[in-house]
C-alpha cells in the first residue's frame, strides 16, 4: 500500500492529529489511538492487532498524514476475492464498534444466555452481581465477559481473581488464552519472587493490574491489609459460597469467616465492583447465604424475599439458570450434552467381606458403648465411622485408616471432636473445599489425657485392630473384592460404547488401588499400539497428593501427545478424588462418570458428574453410573435417605436443591440406630425408613423439608432478572456485532477456502460433515510458523477444523475468535495490501471484474471501511475515547454520476455470484480505471452511509443500557456524553464491477445486455 503526505509533518505541537486518522511514520502506515496525546502518539499498524500497538514522539521521529491509497487496477482477482477481502477484514477486527466492545477481542464465541450478565452488569452503576447458575453452563466465560467489556470500557483499572490455589492456575490460562487478559499468580508459592521483584517498601499489589490470588493465602492478617489497601476497582470471586460462614460450629468455620471478612472488607468500598460466582449458592443454610446476598447489597441480609420488594432487589444482583432454561441455546452447533443418562449398578459383597464388616460393627459397637464420658464416646463414635467408610470403599483404605492416627483427638470438646469428625469423616454441604477431603481419616486412638483409658485398651485391642487390617488386605483384587471387580466390568463397557470415564473415589489410597487394577484389568493380554509397546487402555490416577501443578501434568500425560509425538490412546480412564470435583474443566477429553465411592452429599455427585456434562463437551449424551452394595447397609442409607431423594426432586423439578440443614443430624440418628443398636434399614417401596422408628420419623421430616425447599425454589426462580432479559432481546444485540465481526457460515467458508488457495490440502473430518482436516506442509512459511506457535510443535497431523464453537488442544475450532482462524485471516488481509508478496500468496485482491448471469446491469460493489470515535461515559463521570471499526459493502447500479443504490442484502448476494464467463485483463483493467476515477464523486454517498451506521450504533448502545427498565424502574446508569462520530473518510479497500453475460444479439456500449 502506498501513502500520500501532507506538506508538512505534524511535528513539536502543531495541528493535532485526530484520533482515527492515518498517519505513516517509520516507513508504514498507523491509525492514531484514544490515548494519544500531542506529544506522544499511541499508534496501531493499519491492519495490525493490538499487540502490534507503538509509541512515537513526534519530536523526535517524523509522523505524516497518510490517505489510504485506493486499489490499483492491476490488483485483479477471481470472483471470490471479495469476499475473501471482506471476510478477512471483519475476522480480523478487535474494536468492535457495537454495545459489547469485549466481543471483538475475546477467542470464545459466547452463546446468547452468557451475555445476560454482562447485560446485567452494564446496568449497574457499581456492579454488584453473584452468578449462580448450574455446573457447566460457564459461569468463567460469563464472569470473564463483565471484566473484559470493564476494562475495554474503562469502568475498571484492573482485575483481581480470588480462588483456590489449586484453581489459580486455570483461572489465568482461561482469562489469558479466551480473554487477552494477562494476569499475575499470587500463591503462597509466588510471593517471595514477587516481594523481590518490587521496590523495598512497595506492595505487591497495583490497583490498574490483574491478578489471580489465593483466597486462602490473601486472607491472613500479613497480606490481608496490603491487598485491600491495593486491591483492583473489579474483584472476581470464585466458589463464593465457601467464603461466607454462619455462626454453628464447624471444622472450617474459622477459615471460613476469614474469608468472609475478607470479602466484607473489599465489598465496604461502596465503588468496587464485585463479581461473585458459584453453583452452589445455598448449602441449606439460610444465614451463609444471606450473608452471602450481603455482600452485594447490605439490605439482602434481612430483607424478606416473600415478598414482592425483596424479590425486585434481589433480581437486580442474582443470576441463576438451570441446564433446562438455557438448552434451546445449544440446539443446533454447540457442544453441550442433550442429556445426561443415570443409572445405579449394585454388587453383592464377597462371604469374607461381609463378614469382615460385621466384624467391624460389633467392634464400633462395643467400644462406643463402653465409653467412660461423653468426650472419649465421640472420639470412638468418630472412630468407627472413619473405619466403617473406609472398608466400604475399599481394602486400602482399611488399612491405612487403621494405622492412621484419628484427627479427632485434637478436640478439647464435645463440640470441637464432632466438627473435626464431620469435616474427615462425612461430606457436610457447607464443606468449603474437596482440597484436603481426600485423606483417609484416622482410626487409631493414641494414649493421651484425653482418652486415659487407651493405653488400657491398647494391648486388648491392638492384635484386634492388626487382625482386621490383616483380613482386609487378603480381600485386596477383584477375586474378593466384587465392588473392584463390578467397577472393571462396568469401565469395560462404556469403553466398548466408545466413552472414555473419570472413576470418582473418595479416598487417595482408594484411587491408588483402583487405578493399579483398573490398568492390570483392561491391559492384560494386549499388545499396545502397532507393537510399540504402548498399552492400549491409558489408566491414570490424580489425587490431592499432588499438587495443582502436577494434576494438570498427569491429566495431560493422560490425553496428549508425549514429548516424541505419540499420541496417547483413544481410550483412557481417569481414575481421581474429590480434588477434581470443583473447578477442573475435563469434558474435552472425557464423557462418562462413575461413583465408585457414594459421597453423602448429593451436592458432591453433582459436581463430579459437572466436570463432564458440560459447555464443551462433544458427546451429545454423557453417562454417570453409581455403585452400591447391595447388601451394605451404610451405602442403603446413603442411598435412600440422600441420593435418590436429590435425584426425584431433581427429575421432577429440573433444580438441584441443596439438602437442609437438618441432613446430618438425621445421618447421625440412621447411622446410630444402626451402629449402636443394630437396627437394619426397612425400606418401603419409595425407599424411604418406616416411621415407627426415631430415624426413619427424622428421615421422612427431612425428605418433606427437601421437597418444600424444592418447591420454594422453583416458583423464586420464575422472579430472577435473567427473565426480565428475554433471550431474543440478546440474541438481537448478537446478531447486530455478528453481522459486523463475521457470521459463523461465513468463517467457515473463508477459512476453507483461504487455506486451500494457499496449498493447503483439505480432507474429511470425521462425524462432522463441515469440519475439515488439512495438510499444512505446502502453506506459507509464515503461517505454518504461527500455526506451530499456537497449536505447539507438537501438534496433530494433519490439523483438524471442527464446525464447532470449541476444539480439544492441538485443533481448530471454526470461529472468527480462534487463534489460528484470526492468523489466516490476518495473513489474507496482509497480503491483499501488499502486492510485492508472490501472487500464489495473495487469494484475495482489491479488484475485480466479473460477467456473470447474477446481474441485468452493470453493477459496482464497494468493500469500504470506517473507522468510529466512540465517546463513553464512566461511573467516575469521566467520558473515556475509544477507536472502533466497521466493514461495509455498498453496490450501485449504473455509472458512478446516475448510480441507483442497492439495498444492503442485494450487495451481500453479489458475494455469491460466479463468473459465467471469462474476462479478458485488458478490458477488465480499464473498467476498474474508470471506476476508481470516480471514486471522489461517489465520497459524499459513502459519508453519509456511514453517519447512517453512526446513528445505529448509537441507538444500540443505548438500547443496551436501557434493558432493565421493567425491573429498576429506570433506564440503567444515569450517563450522559455517549457518543458515536465517524472519523476520518471512508477507506474504499475492494472494488469489485459485475457485468451482465451478453446474449447473441449483441450489447449496448455501457455494457447491457438486449
Amino acid at each position: 500500500m502506498t501513502s500520500s503526505t501532507t506538506a508538512a509533518p505534524a511535528r513539536d505541537g502543531e495541528t493535532r492529529i485526530a484520533v482515527g486518522s492515518l498517519v505513516r511514520a517509520r516507513g508504514r502506515e498507523w491509525v492514531v489511538l484514544p490515548e494519544s496525546k500531542p506529544e506522544l502518539l499511541v499508534l496501531r499498524p493499519l491492519g495490525g492487532t493490538d499487540d502490534d500497538i507503538a509509541g512515537v514522539l513526534p519530536a523526535l521521529e517524523t509522523v505524516e498524514h497518510a490517505s489510504f491509497a485506493p486499489p490499483s487496477p492491476a490488483d485483479l482477482g477471481d470472483q471470490a476475492a471479495a469476499g475473501l477481502l471482506r471476510s478477512a477484514l471483519r475476522i480480523g477486527f478487535r474494536s468492535s464498534a457495537g454495545p459489547f466492545r469485549c466481543l471483538a477481542g475475546i477467542s470464545v464465541e459466547p452463546r446468547p444466555y452468557q451475555l445476560v450478565p454482562l447485560l446485567m452488569a452494564l446496568r449497574q452503576e457499581t456492579v454488584r452481581l453473584l452468578i449462580a447458575d448450574d455446573v457447566g453452563i460457564g459461569k468463567t466465560v460469563e464472569a470473564g465477559l463483565i471484566a473484559k467489556e470493564l476494562l475495554a470500557q474503562g469502568d475498571a483499572r484492573g482485575l483481581a481473581v480470588l480462588c483456590s490455589p489449586a484453581l489459580a492456575e486455570q483461572w489465568r490460562a482461561e482469562l489469558r488464552s479466551k480473554f487477552g487478559i494477562d494476569a499475575e499468580l499470587v500463591l503462597a508459592s509466588t510471593i517471595g519472587r514477587l516481594e523481590r521483584s518490587r521496590l523495598y517498601g512497595q506492595s505487591v499489589f497495583r490497583p490498574d493490574r490483574n491478578y489471580v490470588v489465593s483466597t486462602d493465602f490473601i486472607k491472613s492478617p500479613r497480606h490481608r491489609d496490603d491487598f485491600i489497601k491495593n486491591c483492583p476497582d473489579l474483584v472476581i470471586v470464585d466458589e463464593a459460597h465457601t467464603c461466607v460462614a454462619d455462626s454453628s460450629p464447624g471444622g472450617g468455620r474459622q477459615q471460613r469467616q476469614l474469608r468472609y471478612a475478607l470479602l466484607r472488607a473489599l465489598a465496604d468500598d461502596p465503588a468496587r465492583h464485585l463479581v461473585l460466582v458459584t453453583a452452589t449458592p445455598h448449602s441449606g443454610k439460610e444465614e451463609p447465604f444471606r450473608n452471602l446476598l450481603g455482600l452485594l447489597d447490605k439490605k439482602l441480609e434481612s430483607v424478606s424475599l416473600d415478598h414482592e420488594a425483596g424479590r425486585t432487589l434481589l433480581a437486580q444482583h442474582f443470576v441463576q439458570r438451570r441446564r433446562a432454561d438455557i438448552r434451546d441455546d445449544f440446539r443446533d452447533d454447540a457442544n453441550f450434552p442433550s442429556d445426561r443418562l443415570s443409572r445405579e449398578v449394585s454388587y453383592a459383597l464377597h462371604p469374607e467381606y461381609r463378614n469382615l464388616l460385621d466384624e467391624v460393627l460389633g467392634y464400633a459397637r462395643e467400644t462406643v458403648r463402653s465409653a467412660d464420658g461423653a468426650l472419649q464416646q465421640r472420639f470412638r463414635w468418630w472412630s468407627a465411622l472413619a473405619l466403617l467408610r473406609a472398608l466400604g470403599s475399599s481394602p486400602a483404605a482399611v488399612g491405612k485408616t487403621l494405622r492412621t492416627r484419628a484427627g479427632v483427638q485434637d478436640a478439647d470438646s464435645v463440640t470441637e471432636a464432632d466438627a473435626i469428625g464431620s469435616r474427615t469423616v462425612t461430606d457436610p454441604a457447607d464443606d468449603e473445599s474437596a482440597e484436603s477431603a481426600d485423606a483417609v481419616p484416622g482410626t487409631l486412638l493414641v494414649p493421651g489425657d484425653t482418652d486415659p483409658d487407651a493405653r488400657s485398651l491398647d494391648e486388648e485391642d491392638r492384635a484386634r485392630l492388626l487382625a482386621m487390617a490383616e483380613a482386609a488386605e487378603a480381600l485386596a483384587g477383584p477375586a474378593k473384592d466384587r465392588k473392584l471387580k463390578q467397577l472393571i466390568a462396568t469401565v469395560k463397557e462404556l469403553l466398548d460404547e466408545g466413552y472414555n470415564p473419570i472413576v470418582f473415589c473418595r479416598f487417595i489410597s482408594t484411587a491408588e488401588y483402583v487405578k493399579d487394577h483398573l490398568d492390570a484389568a483392561l491391559n492384560k493380554g494386549t499388545k499396545g499400539k502397532k507393537g510399540s509397546g504402548k498399552k492400549t487402555y491409558a489408566v491414570e490416577a490424580v489425587t490431592g497428593e499432588l499438587s495443582p501443578d502436577q494434576r494438570v501434568a498427569r491429566i495431560a500425560a493422560l490425553t496428549e501427545e508425549d514429548e516424541d509425538g505419540e499420541t496417547p490412546p483413544e481410550r483412557r480412564v481417569l481414575v481421581a478424588t474429590d480434588c477434581l470435583s470443583e473447578g477442573v474443566n475435563l469434558q474435552e477429553s472425557f464423557d462418562a462418570v462413575i461413583h465408585y465411592d457414594l459421597a453423602w452429599n448429593p451436592t458432591r455427585h453433582e459436581q463430579r458428574e459437572g466436570r463432564v456434562d458440560r459447555f464443551g463437551q462433544r458427546r451429545d449424551v454423557v453417562k454417570a453410573v453409581t455403585l452400591y452394595g447391595a447388601d451394605n447397609a451404610i451405602d442403603g442409607i446413603v442411598l435412600d435417605v440422600l441420593l435418590r431423594k436429590h435425584a426425584r426432586i431433581r427429575k421432577a423439578t429440573g433444580i438441584s436443591v441443596p439438602v437442609p440443614d437438618s441432613s446430618e443430624n438425621v445421618m447421625q440418628a440412621v447411622l446410630e440406630g444402626l451402629i449402636l443398636r443394630g437396627e437394619r434399614a426397612e425400606f418401603e417401596q419409595e425407599g424411604l425408613f418406616t416411621v415407627e422408628t426415631v430415624a426413619g420419623k427424622q428421615a421422612a421430616d427431612l425428605h418433606e423439608a427437601w421437597q418444600s425447599a424444592a418447591e420454594r425454589e422453583k416458583a423464586s426462580r420464575s422472579r430472577y432478572a435473567q427473565h426480565a432479559v428475554k433471550k431474543d432481546e440478546v440474541a438481537r444485540e448478537v446478531a447486530e456485532v455478528r453481522a459486523s465481526l463475521g457470521t459463523g457460515e461465513e468463517v467457515r467458508r473463508f477459512t476453507r477456502h483461504a487455506l486451500t488457495a494457499l496449498r493447503g490440502v483439505a480432507g474429511p473430518l470425521r462425524g462432522e460433515p463441515d469440519g475439515f482436516t488439512l495438510h499444512t506442509d505446502a502453506l506459507p512459511a509464515a503461517l505454518r510458523d504461527a500455526f506451530g506457535t499456537l497449536l505447539g510443535p507438537r501438534h496433530p497431523r494433519p490439523v483438524a477444523f471442527h464446525d464447532t464453537p470449541t476444539a480439544p488442544r492441538g485443533e481448530v475450532a471454526l470461529t472468527r475468535t480462534d487463534p489460528v482462524v484470526s492468523s489466516v485471516a490476518r495473513f489474507v488481509l496482509d497480503a491483499a495490501l501488499d502486492d510485492r508478496m508472490p501472487q500464489w500468496q495473495r487469494p484475495a485482491r482489491r479488484c475485480g471484474v466479473v460477467r456473470t448471469t447474477a446481474v441485468a446491469k452493470r453493477t459496482t460493489l464497494l468493500l469500504v471501511r470506517y473507522r468510529f470515535q466512540l465517546t463513553l461515559p464512566g461511573r467516575d463521570g469521566r467520558n473515556s475515547q475509544q477507536l472502533a471499526e466497521d466493514a461495509r459493502l455498498l453496490a450501485f447500479r449504473g455509472g458512478a454520476a446516475n448510480a441507483e443504490w442497492l439495498p444492503e442484502e442485494e450487495a451481500f448476494a453479489l458475494l455469491d455470484a460466479r463468473a459465467a464467463q471469462n474476462t479478458e485483463r485488458q478490458f477488465a483493467e480499464d473498467h476498474i480505471t474508470k471506476i476508481l476515477s470516480s471514486l471522489d464523486s461517489l465520497m459524499p454517498t459513502l459519508e453519509q452511509h456511514g453517519e447512517e451506521l453512526a446513528a445505529r450504533l448509537l441507538e444500540s448502545h443505548r438500547r443496551v443500557r436501557g434493558a432493565f427498565r421493567d425491573v429498576r424502574g429506570a433506564s440503567g446508569p444515569a450517563r450522559r456524553g455517549l457518543r458515536v462520530a465517524v472519523q476520518g473518510r471512508p477507506d474504499v479497500l475492494g472494488v469489485y464491477h459485475y457485468l451482465p453475460v451478453p446474449v447473441l444479439t449483441g450489447t449496448t456500449t455501457n455494457g447491457e445486455a438486449h
